[in-house]
């Protein structure tokens, strides 16, 4: 039986563990007593390097690591829609609830609601042959956006069961496929590597303008729909304003906001002015169709 790996240095947010020869790379780790979240960055023999993504002030050498024995993975499923999360996907209101103010080291809540129940509605029936990505069901995550349950991209096989039109929980079985290595149950919600690209079939052409609803970004910086684009800039030129602006008034279905390195009152703003926006296309709350992370400046920055 191997012993329990050790802290043998520390240089910041950068840990060096003992006894980690058979770690994994990108491993989600437990650091000391407090077991604060960390992820495994690379394995030299017997020791690891582990990155912290917490504040590891107060950590000594000789503190125990503890393994989970899988990557470091978010999880998807009803829910994510609405709610506000930090950078390792921990729900802030949750936080909120067990620490008040201040994120206590090592706090510990669930990216999503296991108690609250959805109403599925199934889309295929038992006995049919199914791929990865085959759609069997969806709900109605908020009023604007239809989630769809799909088939995780690594299971195909034959669909032995799937559940009746009802009310369930993210953890409740809901269909049953059977593979070639066995039968694999399905839920409304997976597990997927944070380093993991989500696989597709294919990529759409970009060919239709994304509408920011900024005249000056429209006319003279036109994005097309499905495509990247930069606002570099200097302290205080309006980088963030400019972000604010299109999370507010673009064309896109679903608005991913992260706020990475972001000043404390600036992140705090789009907190309280969020939820209070309405959505000029549908007339409904902004948040129906919004994520919110928060990373603050004070946040460490990986």
């Amino acid at each position: 039986m191997s012993e329990q790996p050790r802290i043998i240095r520390i240089s910041g947010p950068i840990i060096e563990a003992s006894d980690m020869g058979s770690a994994l790379m990108y491993e989600a780790v437990e650091v000391g007593e407090e077991r604060l979240f960390g992820e495994v960055i690379r394995v030299t023999e017997d020791k690891a390097t582990i990155q912290a993504y917490e504040n590891t002030s107060m950590i000594k050498p000789g503190a125990p690591v503890f393994r989970t024995g899988a990557l470091f993975s978010l999880t998807l499923g009803p829910g994510l829609i609405g709610n506000v999360y930090d950078g390792i996907q921990r729900t802030l209101p949750g936080i909120a609830e067990r620490s008040g103010a201040f994120i206590k080291r090592g706090e510990k809540v669930a990216p999503l609601d296991v108690e609250k129940k959805w109403h599925f509605t199934p889309e295929a029936r038992a006995g049919a042959d199914i791929r990865p990505g085959a759609i069997i069901g969806s709900l109605a995550e908020t009023e604007l956006i239809t989630h769809r349950i799909m088939i995780p991209p690594d299971v195909s096989g034959k669909l032995e069961e799937i559940a009746a039109e009802g009310e369930y929980t993210i953890d409740n079985v809901i269909a049953r496929v059977a593979t070639a290595s066995g039968t694999i149950e399905i839920k409304m919600h997976q597990k997927w590597p944070a380093r993991a690209q989500r696989p597709f079939v294919r990529r759409e052409i970009i060919d239709t303008p994304l509408l920011t609803g900024q005249r000056v970004i429209d006319s003279f910086f036109p994005i097309g729909l499905g495509g990247t684009a930069a606002i570099p800039g200097g302290f205080g030129t309006g980088k963030t304003m400019t972000q604010h602006a299109l999370a507010k008034w673009s064309n896109a279905d679903i608005i991913v906001y992260i706020g990475c390195g972001e000043r404390g009152n600036e992140m705090t703003s789009v907190l309280k002015e969020f939820p209070g926006l309405i959505d000029p296309r549908s007339g409904r709350s902004l948040m129906e169709r919004t994520v919110l992370i928060a990373n603050t400046s004070n946040m460490p920055v990986a």
